[in-house]
C-alpha cells in the first residue's frame, strides 16, 4: 500500500425532495382536500476518524463525493425519505482544510470524532402545509433547498511521540529497523527513506511511538531535495532525536543545517525539545569521538549522546532519555490542567 499524506476531494450535499401538490379523492369521503406531504432532507456529508487507516489512498482513486437526494413528498400526507448520508472514513492525524489550504475545518486526533462538513438540503412543503381557514386549497408547494458543493484538503499527520530528523545517511532508518519492529528501506546511498515510517518502540516495561521522516538537506525549506513536506509528521511529536552521522567531516555545519531548516519550517519545530545524537561512532576512532563531540557540544550547546545503529552501542541510553522527556511533558501538562481546574495554590 502506497504511503499517500495528501489529496484533494471535492464534496457535495444531498439536495431536499420537493414538496407534493396533491388532494385526497376517495369514495366515501366527504371532505377530501390537500393531501400533499412534504419533501425528504438531503444527506450530510460527514468525515469520520476511522480506526485502522494509516494513509489517504483512498482518495487518489476517489475524488468525489456525493450524498443523497431526498425523495419528494407523495399524496396521502407521505413525507419523502431523507438521503442517504456520505461518509469520509480518515486515519488519525488527519487536518480537513478549505480550498485555501490555510482554513482549518477539523484536527482529528481519536478515533471515533465525527464532524459535518456540509449539511443537506431541507426538503420542501408539501401543499397540505399551506392550508389555512381562509385558504383550504392550497396549489402550491415548495421545492427542496440545493445542496452545497465544495472541494476541501485533506492533510495527514502522523500521531508520534517523537521523531528522527538529521541529513540523508544519518542512519536514521537503521535507528528505527534496531529499536522497533518496523522494517524501513536501508541502504547506502542518500535519500533511501522517500516517505514517513512508524515504529513502536517498547523498553523496560515502557513503549512510544517513533517517526522516521526523509532527510533534510540544505535548502529543504525551498524545495531541495524532497523538500521539507513531511516536516509536518513530526510537529505533533514531543520531542526530537537529532541524529548526525559521525563520518562527515564537519558535523557542526551538518548540525546548524538542519536546525536551520527546521526553523524555516515552523517555529514549533525549532522549539521542540531535542536529544541530540552522534551516530556511526563504531566507525570512528576514539580521537575522532572526543573531536566531533567537542564541536557538536559548542554548536548545540547540549549533551551529546554517542550511538551507533548497527550494533546498538548507546541506543537504550538515548531510548532512556525520550521517556524521561515525555514524562516530563505529561506532568507539566496534567499539573497545566489541575491549574486550570482547581486555580492556583494558595496558602
Amino acid at each position: 500500500m502506497k504511503f499517500l499524506d495528501q489529496a484533494k476531494v471535492y464534496i457535495k450535499s444531498g439536495s431536499g425532495g420537493a414538496g407534493a401538490v396533491s388532494f385526497l379523492r376517495e369514495k366515501f369521503v366527504e371532505f377530501g382536500g390537500p393531501d400533499g406531504g412534504n419533501g425528504g432532507r438531503g444527506g450530510d456529508v460527514i468525515a469520520e476518524c476511522a480506526d485502522g487507516l494509516n494513509t489517504l489512498i483512498d482518495f487518489r482513486y476517489t475524488q468525489h463525493f456525493r450524498a443523497g437526494t431526498g425523495v419528494h413528498g407523495m399524496g396521502k400526507n407521505r413525507t419523502g425519505a431523507d438521503g442517504e448520508d456520505v461518509v469520509l472514513r480518515v486515519p488519525v492525524g488527519t487536518q480537513i482544510f478549505e480550498e485555501d489550504q490555510e482554513t482549518l475545518i477539523a484536527d482529528f486526533t481519536e478515533v471515533g470524532q465525527r464532524i459535518v462538513l456540509l449539511e443537506g438540503g431541507n426538503g420542501g412543503f408539501g401543499n397540505a402545509y399551506f392550508k389555512t381557514s381562509s385558504n383550504q386549497a392550497p396549489r402550491r408547494a415548495n421545492p427542496g433547498q440545493e445542496g452545497v458543493e465544495k472541494g476541501i484538503w485533506l492533510r495527514l499527520k502522523l500521531i508520534a511521540d517523537a521523531g528522527l530528523v538529521g541529513q540523508p545517511n544519518a542512519g536514521k532508518s537503521t535507528f528505527l529497523a534496531a529499536v522497533s519492529a518496523a522494517k524501513p528501506k536501508i541502504a547506502d546511498y542518500p535519500f533511501t527513506t522517500l516517505h514517513p515510517n512508524l515504529g513502536v518502540v517498547r523498553i523496560g516495561e515502557r513503549e512510544f511511538v517513533l517517526a522516521d521522516i526523509p532527510g533534510l538537506i540544505e535548502g529543504a525549506s525551498e524545495g531541495v531535495g524532497i523538500g521539507d513536506r513531511f516536516l509536518g509528521h513530526i510537529e505533533r511529536c514531543q520531542v526530537l532525536i537529532h541524529l548526525i552521522d559521525g563520518t562527515n567531516e564537519d558535523v557542526a555545519h551538518v548540525y546548524k543545517a538542519v536546525r536551520y531548516e527546521l526553523a524555516a519550517y515552523a517555529d514549533v519545530l525549532a522549539d521542540k525539545q531535542e536529544i541530540v545524537v552522534l551516530n556511526k561512532v563504531d566507525a570512528l576512532t576514539e580521537d575522532e569521538v572526543k573531536a566531533k563531540v567537542k564541536a557538536l557540544k559548542k554548536a548545540s550547546k547540549a549533551e551529546v549522546r554517542l550511538v551507533s545503529g548497527a550494533t546498538g552501542q548507546g541506543v537504550d541510553q538515548v531510548l532512556y532519555d525520550v521517556l524521561n522527556v515525555l514524562d516530563a511533558e505529561k506532568a507539566e501538562a496534567e499539573e497545566a490542567e489541575r491549574r486550570k481546574v482547581e486555580g492556583p495554590w494558595t496558602p
